[in-house]
């Protein structure tokens, strides 16, 4: 496989506005990230940006940013509008979408998920999750939970507490690896009827008849025992406090 990695980013995050330059540290959220990707060594790493104050943190950083249209209506999108851009002739075939969200991010977690697609010919998407047994965590509705089979295949994504009974549930990580034409056939579908039900877009390829299949992680990078990604403005102080140098 020769993957690339790819990070959607944008400024227009409602309940955080701003959240890619956010400070952790002397450095704004997106390069974090970024260094999180490297740190994988799993392929090049571009930042795909919607507005001209990310391109310039990322170049500053000594990343690479490719400019996007900031009217694209989803980071998936985005991020294969970034890989037309910069592999008009399909060199990649693997692209990883990593959320610009995730400065805690274990880079492991990412050679995890190409190795899902290495092993397993039939899959189009893998992911990750982690395992939980947190009442607090199961309840919340921020918190994605995906609902697997024993083989590692996806069933469903939702917001909602599942599967019932005893035993922990997976905790969905927002990072996906898709065989390249996997992901233009899923930009080519339109929105389904359950990602706008659940506001979940890894939805849509279920609907659609895509195989996902998810590997389960731990869940402390770096240390930090905060949720994966930053949503809100307590998140993002908690990621502070715990990724202090």
């Amino acid at each position: 496989m020769n993957p690339v990695v790819m990070i959607p980013a944008r400024m227009e995050s409602t309940r955080l506005p701003g959240k890619p330059l956010a400070d952790i540290h002397g450095q704004p959220m997106i390069v974090h990230v970024m260094y999180r990707a490297r740190e994988a060594d799993c392929g090049p790493v571009y930042v795909a940006c919607a507005q001209d104050g990310i391109r310039d943190a990322v170049e500053q950083a000594e990343g690479r940013a490719v400019m996007t249209d900031p009217c694209l209506r989803s980071g998936t999108d985005r991020v294969k509008s970034a890989v037309d851009i910069i592999d008009p002739d399909g060199t990649f075939d693997v692209v990883i979408n990593l959320q610009g969200d995730m400065p805690s991010l274990d880079p492991d977690i990412i050679s995890d998920i190409l190795a899902v697609l290495e092993k397993t010919p039939g899959c189009d998407v893998a992911t990750a999750a982690v395992l939980t047994d947190d009442p607090a965590e199961i309840a919340n509705p921020n918190v994605v939970k995906a609902v697997v089979a024993e083989d590692g295949r996806a069933l469903y994504f939702t917001r909602a507490s599942v599967p019932s009974g005893e035993g922990p549930v997976r905790h969905h990580v927002g990072v996906y690896a898709y065989r390249r034409a996997a992901l233009m056939q899923f930009c080519g579908l339109p929105p389904s009827p359950l990602e706008n039900r659940e506001n979940l877009e890894q939805l849509r390829a279920l609907e659609a008849g895509m195989r996902i299949d998810v590997v389960d992680v731990d869940s402390s990078p770096l240390g930090v025992d905060s949720p994966l990604g930053v949503d809100t403005p307590e998140d993002l102080e908690c990621i502070r406090q715990q990724m202090k140098p």
